[in-house]
């Protein structure tokens, strides 16, 4: 793993209070990895800390998860280093939510989604990381007034949801999302 330096900028959200010691494990590791990102404006740990608050219903490993889930996509981290620090079942469920590489999203987007479709079980767990960011993302795109990425959100929301969506896994983000992306 690559020299990483984290932006001190961020504060901790208010509710790391309650965070466990793998969770902040899990925030530090991302915050290295991740360094100088941005998520527009913010340090890109401000993206991981919304993703994270809307899995406080779903335990540890879930934000765990929430925490790592762009890590292999977007830095130099890898799938092994993310199981050497965390375990297997955590580094299989951020691989499934990681897109492949691919030339553009739509390539890697269907890949992805085709991937989603198939898990199953305790698996399943990565389908909630997954509607948790979108959600997450949606969120934000809305605040912002950017309508240029909802459109996408949009046109990929079918798809989508036939992809990831499980009868009451987490049905509470997935009426959000359909509220948001009417």
């Amino acid at each position: 793993m690559r020299e990483i330096h984290i932006d001190r900028k961020m504060p901790a959200p208010p509710f790391a209070s309650r965070l466990g010691e793998k969770v902040q494990n899990a925030r530090a590791f991302a915050m290295r990895a991740h360094g100088s990102q941005k998520y527009g404006d913010m340090p890109y740990v401000f993206h991981l800390d919304q993703v994270v608050e809307l899995l406080q219903d779903y335990g540890e490993v879930a934000q765990v998860i929430g925490y790592l889930h762009d890590s292999v996509e977007d830095t130099s981290i890898n799938i092994a280093d993310i199981e050497n620090e965390f375990g297997a079942f955590v580094a299989h469920c951020v691989s499934l939510v990681t897109d492949p590489p691919g030339p553009d999203r739509a390539s890697r987007k269907t890949k992805t989604y085709a991937r989603l479709a198939t898990v199953k079980g305790e698996a399943e767990m990565a389908l909630i990381v997954k509607a948790a960011d979108r959600l997450a993302n949606v969120r934000m795109c809305v605040k912002e007034n950017n309508k240029k990425l909802l459109e996408v959100y949009r046109k990929e929301q079918p798809v989508f949801f036939q992809s990831a969506y499980r009868q009451g896994l987490c049905d509470e983000f997935w009426q959000e999302l359909q509220q948001l992306l009417q």
